[in-house]
Order: structure tokens, then sequence, then C-alpha cells
């Protein structure tokens, strides 16, 4: 397939004023100005504009079920406040019709997983939003572990009088945890050096937080408030664990500490009124006062929190509060993928990633923009 005479937005070098792109078997296979466009037949695409697929660095896809109730919500099994072991892609439904909106808003991929009602309650995914059979939509599963603070784990198990209904019981149990799974893998390193030792008897929960411990699974820290942010990254640091903060909605009011930390967040949702108190603080401005810190930043949608395929539009209200456009752009592109460890995959246009792509007629960033065509893996799902 080539595409040519296009704006091109590659996401990991400036933009091609008047470009093609060229992809088969999925992949993209070239990228250049139209000087450099190899012979024969093309869709020519007359000046519209062609970015990568957008990627919603965090969201509930497919687990909170659109419009059905208890019926069709399979995100937060709140009989058990610490469920590592929950695999995200167990609860997806792909023939959710939001899957639809989201390839019809230029949203390709997703990470998407377990709610926030249990302190840590499973394993995200991401995956791409077109297909019928969740295990051929996976990018890379599992891609992060859940945790949550705040406020949602204590109203999950203050309402049936239960454990957590603090934080500091909140950050207790994540650690205990963790605790236990440090013990669990000191067990599993020791019968391997030691044919005389027992090696642990299997836990499933404990299982699933090994790579946590180990570094190669990142750590998404669910946090709104300024001191639930530091909750996480002191128990990330205790543990040594690979943080992410997801919302991070008074992020803006400790930003340098954030940017001295390197730790990543994830904005969002952008948009929606304070619906509990640890919501007091929001500011339209959060995103982009940590892009100006050197805070790394994705946005997201939270979906259904904000509706999957309005992604685009929070990063048009992260630079009407002041962001950068490029970086904005990045940050549902490029910028994302890299936060949640997919970008060797997807967001850019980059020769041998997916060939996942956008056309619109007028940028993402303009309400009044409509967007004509989507790719996913190269084909045509728009």
């Amino acid at each position: 397939m080539l595409l040519k005479n296009a704006r091109i937005f590659p996401m990991d070098r400036p933009e091609i004023p008047r470009g093609f792109v060229a992809f088969e078997g999925g992949k993209f296979t070239a990228v250049g100005p139209m000087e450099d466009c190899p012979p024969g037949d093309g869709l020519d695409l007359a000046g519209r504009l062609v970015y990568p697929g957008f990627v919603d660095a965090h969201c509930h896809l497919g687990v909170f079920g659109d419009g059905l109730g208890f019926e069709g919500e399979d995100a937060n099994e709140t009989t058990d406040p610490v469920t590592p072991q929950l695999r995200g892609i167990d609860g997806v439904n792909p023939m959710d019709r939001c899957f639809q909106e989201a390839r019809e808003g230029g949203v390709t991929t997703v990470l998407t997983g377990p709610g926030s009602a249990n302190p840590i309650g499973g394993q995200f995914a991401a995956v791409k939003t077109a297909g019928r059979w969740i295990d051929r939509m996976i990018v890379k599963a599992p891609a992060a572990m859940k945790f949550a603070l705040g406020e949602n784990p204590k109203q999950s198990y203050n309402d049936r009088d239960e454990t957590p209904i603090t934080r500091m019981a909140t950050a207790a149990l994540i650690r205990e945890e963790l605790a236990k799974a440090q013990e669990y893998l000191r067990k599993q390193e020791r019968s391997k050096q030691d044919e005389d030792a027992e090696p642990p008897d299997y836990d499933c929960k404990l299982e699933a937080l090994v790579p946590v411990l180990q570094g190669t699974l990142p750590a998404h820290f669910h946090a709104h408030r300024a001191d639930d942010i530091a909750t996480a990254l002191r128990i990330a640091r205790e543990f040594r664990l690979n943080a992410v903060i997801v919302h991070g909605t008074e992020g803006y009011l400790v930003a340098d500490i954030l940017a001295e930390e390197g730790v990543p967040v994830i904005t969002g949702p952008i948009f929606g009124d304070r619906s509990k108190p640890e919501l007091k603080n929001q500011a339209l401005e959060n995103t982009a006062v940590l892009m100006r810190a050197g805070v790394p930043v994705a946005i997201c949608t939270d979906h259904p929190e904000n509706p999957i395929q309005y992604l685009p539009l929070g990063a048009a209200l992260a630079v009407k509060a002041g962001a950068d456009p490029e970086e904005a752009m990045q940050s549902i592109t490029l910028r994302a993928a890299r936060i949640v460890g997919i970008d060797s995959r997807v967001g850019s246009i980059t020769p041998g990633k997916d060939a996942d792509l956008v056309v619109l007629d007028g940028s993402p960033l303009e309400v009044a923009s409509t967007i004509q065509m989507v790719f996913i893996d190269g084909k045509r799902v728009k």
C-alpha cells in the first residue's frame, strides 16, 4: 500500500510537508518526501495530514461494558483487595461497541485492564482496537501491574466494612504482598542454586508480582492527590519498582519533585467534573505544568471516564491550557508508547513498526477536523 502527497507527522522526526508512506504485510516499509517516492500506483491524499495511530496509555476499554451496568462490568473484583493474578485480557470484550468508536477516533492501541477498587488490581495489557479475538489483538500482555491508592480502595471496602478503609491500610496491604513476593522470589532463586533447597509452593498472586519486583513489569499507580503520589514513589523506592503515576491530578503541585524523581505521569481524564473529594484541585493546566518541568507525560482518557474517541480532544485541551502542541501530540503517540513499553511496535511512522495510521483533513488538535481514514496493521478499518 502506498499513500502519496500527504503532510506526514512521523513523530520520531520532523514533519514531511509533502511525502509518502508505504506499508506491506502489516508493517511500514518506507516513509519520506515525494522526491523519494517509489514508482507505482498509490492513493493520492491531496495534502491531507497523516499521523501514527493514537495510543491511549490508560483506559478500561472492553472491561466496563458500554451501557450494560453490572452485567458488563468486569473491572473490579471487590471480593479481595489484593488480586495481582487477575489478567485484564480475561475481562476484555472486543465486541464492545466502544472498540469501533476508538477506531473511528483514530485510537489504534490502548492499555486496558482492571479498575482501581483494589490496592493491587491486576495486570494491564496493550491491545489493538481492531479484531474479534483478544488473543490476536495483543501487543503486550502483561504490560503493567495496576496498583491503586487514595479514595477508591477506601470507598470500595468501607462500604463492606472490610480493610482497607484508610490510606495507611492500603499502603500496608501493598507492602505486605510485595514483601511476601520478595521472599517467594528468594526461595525460587535459592532452589535454582542449591539442589537441596526446596522451591516455594506455587502461589499465583506472588508469581504475578515477581516480574514487578524484577523491574520487567512496570508498576502503574493510580494516584490523584500529591500525598498519594508521594506514597507511590515511597513504595517504589522501597521495592525498587519501575513506577508510573496514573492520573497525577495534583502533579502540578509537585512538578519539580516529580521531575527530580524521573517518574513518568499519565495524565487524564483531562475533562470532567470534580466528582469526588480527591479531585478538588483538578486543573486543566496540570499536563502543561508537568511537561514544562521536564516530566515524561502521556495523556489518557481513562475510558469510560472520558469516551475513548476523545483522546485527541484531551491533547487539544492540554494545548489550550499551555502545553506545547508537539509535546501534546507526542503524549498520545510516541511518548505514550514509550511510557507503556510498546514503542518498538507503535507510536511513530517508522519502517518496521506496525502500520497504524490516521488520515485527517486538519490537525487532531482542532475540534472541527475529521478523521477520514484509519489503518491498523496495514488494514483499513475506517
